[in-house]
């Protein structure tokens, strides 16, 4: 049978109706990268990939087609980790949508595909969310070729300073001299040193975080909304 996959390994990242019975299904697997699946049948109340076909639930995926679209002909579920609280939830569904807007379609990556399963263990935990989403949002960074130090300044060549204020620039990084082009300006150095030393526990270096994250994605985006954004709007949000 043409472009036959067994067993796949991936997760639901979108799913909307396609035609009057089926579903078009956004995976996000191991070794094919982002992948959109035509699953028959499956809107219907008897359809049997219906139940498995949810966010958040790991899957082995079966499927056939060498097009763009691609036939899903089996999907079973793997054990997880549930995500309970609304944040979490909130969280997860902000991580699917980075992947579906942003990745290009059929590009492994394997190292995202691991990060992913760190962050959904992690919401499931009820770990602290913001750091999840911020290393998420990096490790996405890096497999795109966006990636930066925190404590180097790109124009210079030269260490964050302590004490300091720099800018972020999505094709450049930290910068020790920000343009007028530059959105995002007066980070402090001791914030951006402690981001490099992976603590979180300052609400600076958070808020630091949270603004050169939020430039990056939405240079990822090229203008297309992200509606999970939303979500986060109402007290003691994250995002």
């Amino acid at each position: 049978m043409r472009g036959k996959v067994i067993q796949e390994p991936g997760y639901v990242i979108h799913r909307r109706p396609w035609r009057e019975t089926s579903l078009q299904v956004d995976v996000f697997t191991l070794n094919y990268g982002r992948v959109d699946l035509i699953a028959r049948g499956a809107s219907t109340s008897k359809g049997p990939l219906k139940a498995q076909l949810q966010p958040f639930q790991p899957l082995l995926l079966d499927w056939v087609g060498r097009g763009d679209l691609k036939t899903l002909t089996q999907a079973d579920v793997r054990q997880a980790p549930v995500l309970g609280q609304s944040q979490a939830l909130f969280s997860g569904f902000y991580l699917n949508e980075l992947l579906q807007r942003i990745l290009p379609a059929a590009d492994p990556y394997p190292l995202l595909f691991a990060a992913y399963l760190d962050a959904m263990a992690e919401l499931a935990a009820a770990a602290e969310l913001e750091p999840v989403l911020r290393r998420f949002e990096r490790s996405l960074a890096l497999a795109l070729g966006y990636d930066f130090a925190w404590d180097l300044a790109t124009d210079s060549g030269a260490q964050v300073q302590s004490g300091r204020f720099y800018g972020y620039h999505p094709q450049q990084g930290i910068i020790e001299r920000p343009g007028a082009d530059v959105r995002v300006k007066k980070l402090c150095g001791d914030a951006l040193l402690a981001l490099a030393a992976n603590d979180y526990s300052n609400i600076e270096a958070r808020r630091s975080a949270k603004r050169v994250m939020r430039a990056l994605v939405d240079y990822l985006l090229q203008g297309r909304p992200l509606h999970s954004r939303q979500l986060f709007i109402q007290p003691r949000a994250v995002k």
